[in-house]
C-alpha cells in the first residue's frame, strides 16, 4: 500500500491538532486542517472567504439541526443557484479530501474526513478525546478567558463539531464505532498518543 491517510477527529482542548501535527512530522508526511479550504477554493473557484464565513455562520444558527442525507459525494454545477451552499462548500472539501487520500500519505484533521474516507482501505480513522479538567487546562494555554468562560466555548465548540458531523454525516460525532482508534490523551499524553497511532499503523498496514 503506497498511501497510508490518517484523519483525527478530536474534542477541543484534547490536543488531537498537536498530536496530528507532531504524527505528520514525525512520518514526514503532509499535515492538513484549514489548508483544505484552500485547496476547494482553488478547485472549485469559489472564494475562500465563503468557505470560511460557512464554518463560521453555521455556528451561530440552527442549520445543522435539520434533517439532511448524508454526504454521497455529488458536486452541485455552477449554474445551480445552491453552487455556493453549505452543502456544496462541504462536497468539495470532501472532494480534496478523496483526492489526498488517491495521492499522497497524509495527516487530515477534522472536516468529517474518517466518513468521506470510510470506504478507502489505506485509512487509519483516530478520535482523541480528554476529560473536561484536561481540555480546561489546555485550552487555558491559548485563550484569556475565565474558567466559566472557558468552559461554555469548550462546550460550544464540542457542540458545533458534534452537529456538523451529524449533519454531514447522520452519525454520532463520539460515536467510537466511527473510528479504529479512540485515545484519551490525558492518560497518554502527546508524545504516546503519537506511538500508539503508529504503532497501530505498522498492525494495520504491515
Amino acid at each position: 500500500m503506497e498511501n497510508i491517510v490518517i484523519t483525527i477527529a478530536r474534542q477541543y482542548g484534547s490536543g488531537g491538532k498537536t498530536v496530528g501535527e507532531m504524527l505528520a512530522k514525525k512520518l514526514n508526511i503532509h499535515y492538513y486542517d484549514k489548508e483544505l479550504m484552500k485547496l476547494a477554493s482553488d478547485d472549485s473557484g469559489i472564494n475562500e472567504a465563503l468557505f470560511v464565513n460557512a464554518d463560521e455562520k453555521v455556528k451561530s444558527t440552527r442549520l445543522f439541526h435539520i434533517a439532511k442525507s448524508a454526504y454521497s459525494g455529488e458536486l452541485i454545477p455552477p449554474e445551480s443557484d445552491d453552487f455556493t451552499s453549505t452543502n456544496n462548500l462541504f462536497n468539495y472539501q470532501a472532494k480534496i479530501i478523496r483526492r489526498l487520500a488517491e495521492e499522497e500519505s497524509c495527516v487530515i484533521i477534522g472536516r468529517c474526513a474518517d466518513y468521506v474516507l470510510k470506504e478507502y482501505d489505506n485509512v487509519l480513522s483516530v478520535f482523541v478525546h480528554a476529560p473536561k479538567d484536561f481540555c480546561m487546562e489546555q485550552a487555558a494555554k491559548k485563550h484569556s478567558m475565565n474558567a466559566k468562560e472557558l468552559e461554555k466555548f469548550i462546550t460550544r465548540t464540542d457542540k458545533h463539531r458534534a452537529e456538523y458531523y451529524k449533519y454531514h454525516t447522520g452519525r454520532e460525532w463520539t460515536d467510537a464505532r466511527n473510528y479504529d482508534l479512540c485515545l484519551d490523551s490525558s492518560k497518554l499524553g502527546f508524545d504516546r498518543c503519537v506511538e500508539e497511532i503508529m504503532a497501530y499503523m505498522n498492525v494495520r498496514f504491515q
